[in-house]
């Protein structure tokens, strides 16, 4: 695209706030967008955000010095380059980002996943279904990204706004007809979908998380509102869980703009019935005026059973049903989620990135359906996150495991044994079921391993794919997967 710096002008007194021009009165090209100055090319407007940790606006001679031709800044900055001056960076940078690379979020179906649990889980659900269909998808999600070309692991959720939309740019380069995306509800109250519009919307469920950011439960689903009230696209036709006290409230305010699916609730898409266990899971759908749906898939799990029925009823319609069911059943395994290995003492381990009460409940729930003998729950909780969900994680556990192991699981800035001790806590108001504090996570994967025996179900929560424990500021290198792995081979 040749976008030039005063037709992002225009751009930027199309949006609500004001805007000033400093700087020189050359018009350059422009040609990318960045907000992190170390990835910035020549051509590239750099975008100066204000965070917790650093100022963007300090960093404006190192992205001169990368070639940087122009600025979208809150306050003017001596650089001798042409500056868009306006209230917030973040309100304007994604759809000036939108801009610059050709609105791509136009070429392509935009399907956009939030809720607490299940959104990996059920982008993937889509993409096979999508893939299926014949329409190449590109994905931004927690676990991976793909472009449609390569994938990569995702460094965060959501990335900010100029990101995304260079990511969207990618995809429609690739050939890609559909994006499906994870919103955080950081990720939505921070703007960083400025610049998309989504034709199908999606929520999963709404459980305690992240309070320590929304401090409480009705700010967190107004963060998650946002996709259904800003971002979705006029005629725009989405998908709630009907289950869910929080989907009913959307079902409610967005009665034709979304579809409601359930397993215990009446809703436009039910499961009449289901049958999980090892080698995956088959389930009958209905849907208010259609034929029903017979469908095998790979996953296990209860919990599961709604992930797929949220990838089934958002795009019933936008593809035929043979697609629907090929793609659910070549859903492929979901890295973390319910991550099978089959151990060589008989035994079973899933790990599984469950990290808050109601998702591991889902877990561990799942898999003693799952196992004829113990369950034994190995789990941590991350330091400077909702510090009342650590009891909350232990009277779980305790109600539902045999055995549970509490270890480290990325304590940041915090004791480990301090965490550890709120988990204890939790396990012990629910009758003190049998427990150890092993705060190595390695030697406590391990020796829940050696424990099991033929029957056994071991599931390892709260980290799932990530490949670090993150130990102060400091990330070491550390994965439950090939700890498994390791332990098996041995």
């Amino acid at each position: 695209m040749n976008v030039k710096f005063s037709d992002l002008l225009a751009v930027v007194r199309r949006l609500e706030g004001g805007c000033t021009v400093e700087g020189s009165g050359s018009d350059p090209v422009i040609t990318e967008v960045f907000s992190d100055s170390r990835g910035v090319r020549p051509g590239a407007l750099f975008c100066c955000i204000r965070g917790e940790k650093s100022d963007g606006h300090d960093y404006v001679s190192a992205a001169r010095e990368q070639g940087a031709v122009a600025l979208l800044c809150e306050r003017p900055v001596e650089s001798g380059l042409p500056c868009l001056v306006v209230p917030s960076v973040r309100e304007v940078m994604g759809e000036v980002a939108a801009a610059v690379y050709g609105n791509p979020a136009d070429r392509l179906l935009m399907v956009g996943v939030t809720g607490t649990n299940g959104k990996s889980t059920t982008t993937y659900v889509l993409r096979s279904i999508l893939e299926a269909a014949g329409i190449r998808s590109g994905l931004l999600g927690t676990i991976v990204e793909s472009d449609g070309a390569r994938e990569w692991e995702a460094d965060r959720t959501t990335p900010e706004s100029c990101v995304v939309q260079r990511r969207l740019a990618a995809m429609v380069r690739n050939g890609c007809g559909a994006c499906v995306m994870e919103t955080s509800s950081h990720g939505l109250f921070l703007g960083r979908l400025g610049g998309c519009r989504f034709d199908v919307p999606i929520f999963t469920n709404l459980n305690p998380e992240h309070l320590d950011f929304h401090k409480e439960m009705e700010h967190y689903f107004q963060a998650k509102r946002l996709l259904f009230s800003r971002y979705a696209r006029t005629g725009s036709l989405g998908a709630v869980n009907a289950d869910d006290p929080y989907g009913r409230r959307l079902l409610e305010e967005f009665p034709d703009g979304v579809r409601g699916f359930a397993l215990d609730s009446d809703a436009f898409a039910r499961v009449m019935a289901s049958r999980t266990g090892l080698e995956g899971t088959v389930l009958s759908v209905a849907m208010r005026g259609l034929p029903d749906l017979e469908l095998k898939s790979p996953l296990v799990g209860h919990f599961n059973v709604w992930n797929v029925l949220a990838g089934v009823t958002a795009l019933r319609g936008r593809v035929d049903d043979d697609a629907i069911i090929r793609g659910v059943a070549a859903i492929p395994q979901v890295p973390g989620r319910l991550e099978k290995h089959l151990l060589p003492n008989g035994a079973c381990c899933f790990i599984d990135f469950a990290h808050t009460p109601e998702a591991l409940r889902n877990v561990l729930s799942a898999a003693r359906k799952l196992c004829s003998g113990r369950l034994i729950s190995v789990f941590g909780h991350g330091g400077g996150r909702y510090p009342l969900n650590r009891p909350a994680l232990g009277r779980v556990a305790a109600d539902l495991a045999d055995l549970v192991i509490v270890t480290m699981d990325n304590p940041r800035d915090e004791d480990p044994a301090d965490i550890a001790a709120g988990i204890v806590q939790g396990v012990e108001a629910s009758g003190g079921a049998r427990h150890r504090v092993i705060l190595d996570r390695k030697e406590a994967v391990c020796t829940a391993l050696s424990v099991a025996v033929a029957g056994d179900v071991v599931v390892v929560s709260g980290k799932g794919p990530e490949r670090y424990l993150q130990i102060g500021r400091e990330k070491i290198p550390y994965s439950d997967a090939e700890t498994v792995e390791a332990w098996s081979r041995s």
